[in-house]
């Protein structure tokens, strides 16, 4: 049994408390677009979900490894290092699931780590190569993938079942969008659990617990499993509307080519080992479905304000991450001040969210009335694409003005 000091236990249960935030903002990845369907109930959805990311987690450890053993240098890193970084991480999950915007939990904690890193031990503690590789490239090249999978596939699902009648063709498909949801979840737990298992792992090398190239014990494992399930389970309701609600208008066809494609992606870098974002694979994918589907509208406005968070994150989680650990350099009581900072951070945030609260009543209520207008994209794509077969295409009559009505003969005097 690994030997513990108390800034480690601090350091395990600070990074529990993380994969519980990651649950609860990564929920909507797997279950938004199911429950935005009508596919499964709300409470059903998170309860399917948390079951399968427990699962994934115990699945592979190639991610777990990636951060434990290969984004930075093992030997400059002391637990509060790890502590700093999961203050960053978890700060910045917080204050995006209040304004509903679905960012990478995943980049965040990439960002909390470089940040406290630098701070502590310098830029040469941290392995550019393998930041690059395995963390800003699919970051860049996951949303891409997943939306062109997601996209072909709406388009091709409306083909094959143009002709087919509309109410069982529905059932179906939602009988489909349930299985690829699950499978989302599956991949979730696979790929983001093991993020906590390997700064967990990261924290007990540092601190002396366990050998360095060591894989994760399998406590470490279970607990990670169990923190992000139970987040998982609790629902992360704000971002669930936006994923589900705020970026297009999902059909049961739609819904399950986004799912479908998402969990595809996310299932293959995990086997490679690259610490994926999930959000950005899914985010992808959703607008993917909504640009193959004819008439489809994605929501640019609500895009691009998760488009500038996920720009934001690794630098913003990193820079709060640096400044915490300067502070935990001044000792013990230095660390006291970040951890009650935290605290005291977390509660006002929590407290914040209760002036307007969405649940699993409400997470369907989409807050803004009317629609979007089409963007350019959005227009540009459906001017080269045909309609689906059977299908009945957009009533243009609003947009066409009738025929002035002639005017009646003048009438004459007698």
């Amino acid at each position: 049994m690994e030997s513990f000091s108390l800034i480690l236990a601090i350091v395990v249960v600070t990074a529990l408390a993380f994969d519980f935030t990651n649950g609860f903002h990564d929920t909507a990845n797997a279950m938004a677009t199911t429950i935005s369907t009508g596919a499964l109930k709300p409470k059903v959805a998170v309860a399917m979900s948390a079951v399968l990311n427990l699962v994934g987690a115990f699945l592979s450890v190639e991610v777990a490894n990636t951060i434990s053993k290969g984004l930075v240098d093992e030997a400059g890193i002391r637990p509060e290092v790890i502590f700093a970084a999961l203050v960053g991480a978890i700060l910045w999950n917080l204050l995006t699931w209040l304004v509903g915007l679905p960012s990478s939990s995943s980049h965040a904690l990439m960002g909390g780590l470089i940040g406290a890193t630098v701070a502590s031990a310098g830029f040469g503690a941290v392995h550019g190569d393998v930041l690059v590789t395995k963390v800003l490239i699919p970051a860049i090249a996951a949303p891409l993938v997943a939306g062109l999978a997601a996209m072909l596939a709406t388009r091709l699902t409306y083909r094959m079942g143009g002709k087919a009648n509309g109410k069982s063709a529905e059932k179906g498909y939602r009988a489909g969008q349930i299985a690829s949801a699950g499978l989302v979840s599956l991949a979730h737990g696979t790929n983001d659990a093991q993020k906590t298992m390997g700064i967990i792992t990261l924290a007990l090398v540092a601190g002396g617990a366990v050998a360095p190239d060591s894989d994760p014990p399998l406590w470490v494992i279970l607990s990670a499993g169990m923190a992000i399930a139970l987040g998982t389970y609790l629902g992360g309701w704000r971002i669930i509307r936006t994923m589900g609600k705020g970026l297009t208008d999902l059909q049961p066809q739609q819904g399950f080519a986004a799912q479908t494609s998402a969990a595809t992606v996310i299932l293959a870098s995990s086997h490679l080992g690259f610490s994926l974002s999930t959000t950005h694979s899914v985010s992808g994918s959703v607008m993917g479905a909504g640009l193959g589907r004819k008439g489809g509208v994605v929501r640019w406005s609500t895009a691009t304000r998760m488009f500038v968070a996920w720009g934001l994150t690794l630098p913003a989680a990193a820079v709060v991450a640096a400044l915490a650990e300067w502070i935990c350099g001044f000792g013990s009581w230095g660390t006291a001040v970040v951890a009650v900072f935290l605290i005291a951070s977390s509660a006002a945030i929590w407290k914040i969210s209760r002036r307007e609260v969405v649940d699993h009543t409400n997470v369907n209520d989409h807050e803004e009335s009317g629609e979007e207008p089409s963007g350019v994209v959005t227009q540009a794509m459906a001017a080269v694409t045909p309609p689906p077969a059977g299908t009945v295409t957009e009533d243009l009559s609003a947009t066409i003005p009738a025929p002035a009505e002639p005017a009646p003969p003048a009438k004459t005097a007698v």
